[in-house]
C-alpha cells in the first residue's frame, strides 16, 4: 500500500462558508422569521435543529399526520426555542396560518409537489428536502410554480457545502487531474429493511393521509416511517434517495446538465421479498461532459476496499480523485506513485451551512445566495429518476432537455408522470 501524506493546510484553498456566517446581528425576538414545519419526523427535526442553531427564526407551526410525531416534535421545539409551535394535522391548515413567512418541507417524496406548489401559491419561501419530486412532470410543475411566485427556494442538497467537494472542484478546474474521462459514484451498505409483516398502522398514524396521492399499500413497518426510502411507490430506491447526493455533487463539480442517455441494469437478489427496489444496480449515464457510472450493492462487503464504499471517483488522465463528505484522496498514475490524503476543514457543518444560505437569502431577499435552486434540483432529481425508468423498462432512455421529455421510447415516456390516487390531482 502506498505511503499516505497528510497535509495540514489545504493545497487547494477554501471555497465554502464558515460558521461565522451564522450570526444575524438584527435578529431579535420581535423580528425573527416565522417558519412552519411540514413533516415532523426524523429529518424534519434534523433540518429544524440546524435552522435553530443558525438562528434568526422561530418555528411557529408544525404539521404531521402522525399525532405522536406531532406532539413530540412540538415539545422538543419548545424546549429548544422557548416557545411552543401551533400544531396541525393537515398542511393546508398550516399554510393558512397568519403571519407565516416560510416553510420547511420534510415529508416523503410523494407529497413534495402538492405541498411545495401550495406554499408557492401562498407566496411563502421554501426549504424543501430532496428529491425535488417523485416524478419528472411533478418537478416541472414545481419549477413553474416557483418561477411564477418569485419566492426564495432552497432544496436540501447539503453536500454542496462540503469542503471536500469544493476542493475537488478547484483541483479539477485548475487542470491538476487532467481531462476527466469517467466518473464512478457508489454507496454500498448492508440494508436492514425492517419488519415486512402486513399489519395495522400505529394508532397515532393516519396511513391513508400519509400515502396521499401515492398508491395506498397495506401497512408494514418496512415501508412506513424512515423505511419508505426503499419502497418503489414512496422513496423509489437507493439511487433516488441516497445516490442522488452524489449525482448532484458531480453535476456541481463538473458544471454539467442532465444526461442525454441512460442504460441501467440490476435487480433485487439478496433482499427479495423485503424491498421493492433493486438491491444491486449499475446505471450508466451519458452526462455531456463525462460519462458517469452509478453502482450500489446493499449486501455483502461492497467495494473490494471498504474504504471506498461511499464516495465518488473522478478519473482523469493525470490523476484519479476519490471524494467523500470529509475526505479527498488523490492517486496519480504510475506503479510507484504515492497517494495523497488531503486534510479537510470540518467547521460549520453541511446542514447548518446549507440552512444559513437559505436564511440569508430570505432575510436579504437575495436569491443569489441560494446554493441549490429549484431548477438545479430538477436536473439532479430528473437524472436519477430517468436512470430508474431505464431499469424498470429494461430499455435505453434518451432525454431531450429542450423539450423535457423522453424520446423514441413510449413505454419509458409513460413513466414520467404517474397517476395520482383518489381525488388528488397531478400538477404536471
Amino acid at each position: 500500500m502506498n505511503r499516505r501524506t497528510f497535509i495540514e493546510k489545504s493545497m487547494l484553498g477554501t471555497a465554502a462558508l464558515t460558521a461565522s456566517s451564522f450570526y444575524y446581528p438584527s435578529a431579535s425576538k420581535n423580528n425573527k422569521l416565522k417558519v412552519g414545519l411540514i413533516g415532523a419526523g426524523w429529518y424534519g427535526m434534523v433540518i429544524s435543529k440546524a435552522a435553530l442553531k443558525v438562528g434568526g427564526l422561530e418555528i411557529v407551526a408544525v404539521c404531521d399526520v402522525d399525532s405522536q410525531h406531532l406532539s413530540e416534535s412540538a415539545r422538543e421545539l419548545e424546549s429548544l426555542q422557548g416557545t411552543k409551535p401551533k400544531t396541525f394535522k393537515h398542511y393546508q391548515d398550516l399554510l393558512d396560518m397568519k403571519g407565516l413567512e416560510a416553510v420547511f418541507i420534510a415529508t416523503p417524496p410523494q407529497w413534495h409537489a402538492l405541498q411545495f406548489i401550495a406554499a408557492c401559491e401562498k407566496g411563502l419561501d421554501v426549504f424543501l428536502e430532496k428529491p425535488l419530486a417523485y416524478d419528472p412532470m411533478e418537478g416541472l410543475a414545481m419549477v413553474r410554480a416557483a418561477e411564477k411566485a418569485g419566492n426564495i427556494v432552497q432544496v436540501g442538497f447539503q453536500r454542496r457545502q462540503s469542503h471536500a467537494f469544493s476542493q475537488v472542484k478547484q483541483f479539477i478546474n485548475e487542470g491538476k487531474a487532467g481531462n476527466i474521462h469517467q466518473i464512478v459514484a457508489q454507496i454500498h451498505y448492508q440494508a436492514n429493511p425492517g419488519d415486512t409483516t402486513i399489519q395495522d398502522p400505529p394508532e397515532s398514524l393516519d396511513w391513508d393521509e400519509w400515502c396521499g396521492p401515492a398508491p395506498k399499500l397495506p401497512y408494514r413497518p418496512s415501508i412506513g416511517h424512515f423505511n419508505w426510502r426503499l419502497e418503489k411507490e414512496y422513496g423509489n430506491g437507493h439511487l433516488v434517495d441516497w445516490g442522488i447526493h452524489h449525482i448532484d455533487i458531480i453535476r456541481k463539480i463538473m458544471d454539467d446538465g442532465i444526461p442525454t442517455e441512460y442504460r441501467t441494469t440490476g435487480g433485487t437478489y439478496a433482499l427479495e421479498g423485503q424491498i421493492t427496489t433493486p438491491d444491486t444496480l449499475t446505471a450508466n449515464m451519458a452526462f455531456p461532459k463525462a460519462p458517469v457510472v452509478w453502482q450500489h450493492r446493499m449486501w455483502g462487503t461492497g467495494d473490494v476496499n471498504p474504504e471506498f464504499n461511499n464516495g465518488v471517483f473522478f478519473h482523469g488522465d493525470r490523476a484519479t480523485i476519490f471524494a467523500a463528505d470529509n475526505r479527498v484522496v488523490i492517486m496519480p498514475p504510475g506503479r510507484d506513485a504515492e497517494r495523497t490524503d488531503l486534510t479537510i476543514r470540518t467547521e460549520g457543518g453541511m446542514q447548518e451551512l446549507h440552512m444559513a444560505d437559505f436564511l440569508d437569502a430570505v432575510r436579504l431577499r437575495d436569491p443569489g445566495r441560494i446554493s441549490c435552486t429549484v431548477q438545479d434540483a430538477f436536473a439532479s432529481s430528473t437524472a436519477v429518476q430517468l436512470a430508474t425508468i431505464a431499469f424498470y423498462t429494461g430499455s435505453t432512455v434518451k432525454w431531450d432537455s429542450q423539450r423535457n421529455t423522453i424520446i423514441d421510447n413510449p413505454e419509458a415516456a409513460a413513466l414520467l408522470k404517474r397517476e395520482y390516487r383518489g381525488s388528488w390531482q397531478h400538477p404536471g
